[in-house]
């Protein structure tokens, strides 16, 4: 029993506040007393601004990160791809939970609505996702739909859309998945980095006991071994949420196995480097095939990205 009740610092929207329950139950489990405080992010604010016009790096995480200084919380979660590439010096990602389905999904009210139809409109805020759409689908109107999963429900459900696209993690965890309507391929639309897991971040200042106590709880190793990696192909990619950036790692046979790459915004040019490695090479693999895809072409791909953003 570890006696210190542990102050779990969330976002306040349903899907943040589930995994912030989530959290609290493994933590409680492990007979450690637990309180949720929510704090209110960039992110949350600016809703009328597409996440990639926002300009700020971290714009889910600065508030929770302050927090984590100024010891108003001792740990924060996060949804682990909303995670900027490069933490800040005092601070530290320190368990990630299991990983879900790493899928991205298409939602409808219409149950014969198909990517192939003509004349549809669908809503995303992923830049990711809105490139994928123009090179797979070309013929779809891609509407920018920010908000939390039950606001773009809604907006689904009063016609801004015919469909949406968002991770199945969350989907699933807020009981949606009757409106589910197709699964996309992970070969097609491979995930950013991190999406499926929740990680926790930690001042470095946190006791090292305590520490232990929630890496024991909460902690996933292999999800772990093929996020460190993942994020150490974004770090070196220079990457957020803001780039049509995505990374996959997958431990299958004893093998990590990768799908990185980047995708122009209109979805014609595209660097995929798919690669294998033993568990520990990971991190160092996920930044080799970074420092590929930057050398052949990726560094031009990524400016021109960041310009056409300031258009």
């Amino acid at each position: 029993m570890y006696f210190k009740t542990v102050r779990i610092g969330t976002r306040g929207s349903k899907l943040a506040l589930w995994q912030a329950h989530h959290i609290a139950e493994l933590l409680q489990h492990a007979g450690i007393q637990t309180e949720i405080v929510v704090i209110n992010t960039k992110g949350d604010q600016i809703m009328d601004v597409a996440l990639s016009k926002i300009g700020s790096k971290g714009v889910f995480t600065e508030e929770l990160e302050q927090a984590l200084r100024n010891g108003d919380i001792d740990i924060a979660q996060h949804s682990a791809k909303d995670l900027q590439s490069h933490l800040p010096d005092d601070l530290e990602l320190i368990a990630f939970t299991r990983r879900e389905k790493a899928n991205d999904v298409v939602l409808s009210f219409d149950k014969n609505f198909s990517l192939i139809s003509p004349n549809k409109k669908i809503g995303t805020s992923s830049v990711r996702r809105m490139a994928f759409f123009k090179k797979y689908y070309p013929h779809l109107t891609v509407v920018d739909m920010r908000g939390n999963l039950q606001t773009r429900i809604e907006k689904l459900k009063n016609g801004a859309a015919d469909a949406l696209a968002l991770a199945f993690a969350g989907v699933h965890r807020m009981g949606f998945e009757h409106l589910i309507v197709e699964h996309l391929p992970l070969e097609q639309f491979t995930p950013p980095v991190g999406q499926g897991s929740v990680a926790i971040e930690a001042s470095k200042n946190l006791p090292k006991s305590l520490r232990d106590y929630i890496r024991a709880a909460v902690n996933d190793p292999e999800t772990e071994t093929c996020l460190l990696a993942e994020r150490a192909f974004l770090a070196s990619l220079n990457g957020g949420c803001s780039i049509p950036a995505f990374c996959l790692a997958e431990l299958k046979n004893g093998k990590i196995h990768f799908r990185g790459g980047l995708i122009s915004l209109d979805g014609i040019k595209e660097i995929v480097i798919e690669r294998s490695c033993a568990p520990f090479e990971g991190i160092a693999t996920g930044t080799a095939i970074a420092n590929e895809i930057l050398t052949t072409g990726g560094k031009e791909l990524l400016a021109e990205i960041r310009e056409r953003q300031k258009l």
